[in-house]
């Protein structure tokens, strides 16, 4: 059955059932149990931002899937070039079968999403990142289990504040912990809690990592703010997932990508065994070609 939601723009836009079902068939679509097909869709893909992850996924995702994705750049369209976002999102709305946007303003993707007669899916806000989520949460089922608690360290970005949410709603145990400047908008525990989670931010990395079985980190210095770098490192002093911190844990990390490696985490923890940034990577495209199926209608 389709989800209840036209758009996907944060993860709880999906109720905990449906956030359920999604995995599941995400899971049974990469082991190849089940092998849904989106004959002649079309995917449009605005990016504001660059990609590696996104772009590839979303393209060879909707390949296999039987459609077709169209790569729209901001030389390529209409956007910031005069055109207001409402308009191109109407005409976009009259041609493909769905749009996936990669913005900075959040604000942007809930416009394209109501003026857009088909589905849009959030490739990434400054607020959010919830198909990020998605590929976070089905690897944590593959590797450590649901009965898990994740440890979030470092920026309060729109990864992190996406996957709170996101755990809450799996009923994963999640622990935070940020600098105070840095922390996530309080809003997002709030809607944690109405999923059943208490989640008590700190601003000791070492409180959160003792109990973790995954350390979850990411960039400190995001696209957008790299005048910011060098007050932005001296406010993360402490806060690098190395050896040191996870000494006399098993957790396994995991790295939305790309990482900004001797930052926030070191060289030596991304090659170890600890690492579960690869499996994350290949499942953005498993959780998405699951994603897009539900809400194109795939057969």
């Amino acid at each position: 059955m389709p989800l209840a939601t036209d758009d996907f723009l944060d993860i709880d836009d999906v109720t905990p059932a449906e956030l359920d079902a999604l995995l599941d068939r995400a899971a049974a679509m990469k082991a190849g149990e089940t092998d849904p097909r989106l004959p002649d869709a079309t995917l449009g893909m605005i990016f504001e931002k660059p990609s590696t992850r996104t772009r590839v996924s979303f393209e060879t995702g909707m390949t296999r899937l039987g459609g077709h994705a169209m790569f729209l750049g901001p030389d390529d369209i209409q956007l910031g070039h005069g055109e207001p976002l409402r308009d191109t999102a109407r005409v976009l709305g009259r041609y493909v079968d769905g749009v996936m946007a990669r913005l900075f303003d959040h604000e942007d993707v809930e416009t394209l999403a109501e003026h857009a007669d088909c589905p849009v899916i959030n490739g990434l806000t400054d607020e959010a990142h919830p198909c990020q989520t998605l590929a976070d949460l089905l690897t944590i089922r593959e590797t450590v289990g649901e009965d898990a608690t994740v440890a979030w360290v470092g920026d309060g970005n729109n990864v992190g504040q996406s996957f709170v949410v996101g755990a809450a709603m799996a009923g994963i145990d999640i622990a935070v912990a940020t600098p105070a400047e840095y922390g996530m908008d309080p809003a997002v525990f709030d809607r944690a809690a109405e999923f059943g989670a208490d989640v008590e931010p700190t601003t000791d990395p070492e409180a959160v990592v003792g109990d973790a079985d995954v350390v979850y980190t990411d960039v400190w210095i995001s696209m957008g703010q790299e005048d910011q770098r060098d007050e932005k490192l001296a406010a993360f002093d402490g806060f690098q997932v190395n050896a040191d911190l996870l000494a006399g844990t098993d957790a396994k990390v995991m790295h939305c990508l790309p990482a900004h490696r001797g930052e926030e985490v070191t060289d030596g923890v991304l090659e170890s065994d600890r690492a579960l940034v690869w499996d994350q990577a290949e499942n953005r495209m498993h959780a998405q070609n699951a994603l897009l199926v539900e809400l194109l209608g795939g057969e």
